[in-house]
Order: C-alpha cells, then sequence, then structure tokens
C-alpha cells in the first residue's frame, strides 16, 4: 500500500505543480488559491476513483482497447514529461481565469489527472481491492494538497526576493530530480505493458 502511495505521489508531482501554479499565486489570493487547488483536487480524485472502479471494463469492454497498449502509452508519455522535468526543466503555464471553476478544471486536466495517472489508477486497483485502491487515491490527492498548501506557506514566510527567488530555485532543482523518479516509473510501464501483451516472462 506505502509502495503504490509513494508511486501515485511521484507521478502527481507536487513539486512541479507548486510551480505550474506560480502564475496563479500570484493573482490570487490565499483563500481563492486553496479554494481552486482543493477542487482540483476533489475533481482528479473523481475521475481517478471512476478509472480505478470501471477503468479496465471501459477500455476493454466499451473502447475494446487492451488496457496493455494504453499502460505502455501512458508510460510514453510518462516518460516525456520526465525528459522534460531533466533536461529542459519545462514549467507548464496555466493562465488566469476569472471564473475559479474554470480554474481548477484547467489545474485538474491535464496537470493533475493524465495518462499517466489514469494508468497508475487502474493498476492500483489490481493490486488491491477497489476500497483500498479509492482509499489510497483519497490519501494521495490528500497529501498532494497538503505539501503544495505548506510549499506555500513555506514560501510566504521567506522575505525578501533574493531569497524567494533561491526558494524557487531550489524547487526546480527537486523538480528535476523527481523527473528520474517518473522516467523510471514510465520506463517500468512501458516493459510491463510489452511483457502483459505477449506474455514475456
Amino acid at each position: 500500500m506505502l509502495v503504490s502511495i509513494l508511486e501515485f505521489l511521484v507521478m502527481l508531482n507536487p513539486f512541479a505543480l507548486f510551480l505550474y501554479l506560480e502564475p496563479i499565486r500570484k493573482d490570487l489570493n490565499n483563500k481563492d488559491f486553496y479554494v481552486v487547488l482543493f477542487n482540483a483536487s476533489l475533481i482528479s480524485l473523481i475521475i481517478c476513483s471512476i478509472f480505478a472502479v470501471g477503468g479496465e471494463f471501459i477500455f476493454e469492454s466499451v473502447l475494446h482497447i487492451d488496457f496493455e497498449s494504453f499502460r505502455i502509452f501512458g508510460g510514453i508519455i510518462i516518460f516525456s514529461f520526465a525528459y522534460y522535468f531533466i533536461v529542459k526543466g519545462q514549467k507548464a503555464m496555466i493562465m488566469f481565469k476569472e471564473n475559479l471553476d474554470d480554474l481548477a478544471s484547467e489545474i485538474a486536466l491535464p496537470f493533475m489527472v493524465g495518462a499517466g495517472t489514469i494508468s497508475l489508477s487502474i493498476i492500483v486497483s489490481h493490486r488491491h481491492t477497489t476500497t483500498w485502491g479509492i482509499l489510497i487515491l483519497l490519501i494521495v490527492f490528500a497529501s498532494n494538497y497538503l505539501i503544495i498548501f505548506l510549499l506555500k506557506k513555506s514560501r510566504d514566510l521567506v522575505e525578501g526576493r533574493r531569497l524567494k527567488t533561491a526558494y524557487d530555485k531550489n524547487m526546480e532543482v527537486l523538480l528535476r530530480l523527481n523527473g528520474f523518479f517518473i522516467g523510471a516509473i514510465g520506463v517500468d510501464m512501458v516493459m510491463t505493458g510489452i511483457k502483459n501483451m505477449f506474455g514475456v516472462m
């Protein structure tokens, strides 16, 4: 269970999300920022829970897609994210919108819910029971919210432009470092998908 939680948290990458949200952090007051982040987390939790419960049925019975194909595709997407994190340190820009509900949806998709997290949601439900799978997702998204909340609070306590710049630079270092773990998850998903698809032991 702990392995699944840590693996999912690494995939969500709260340090990267904290950097992504920089334009929003500047434009929103603290209360609105936390509300938007909470709503985005709730939307993401609901979507991932749906796939954890019925993801395999959706792929194989409705869409007639072998889940292993999606696992491989998800692994490739995760690996490409890791590449940008490590090599370019690329930060995605989320533009400010007046409607906070629209803003929460934009953060949830695709920054919190994507091919990688959907794949992991289904994999978690395979490793554990459906009830435990949903509980794990709840713990993961609550932890992700808490980490970003604490990062925001700690940055607000830092005084002076130089110290804030240094703080952001350290977050970028963590972003690049986390990219190695994300890349490993992506490669593992591709290899597992290939082995399962062709019956390789």
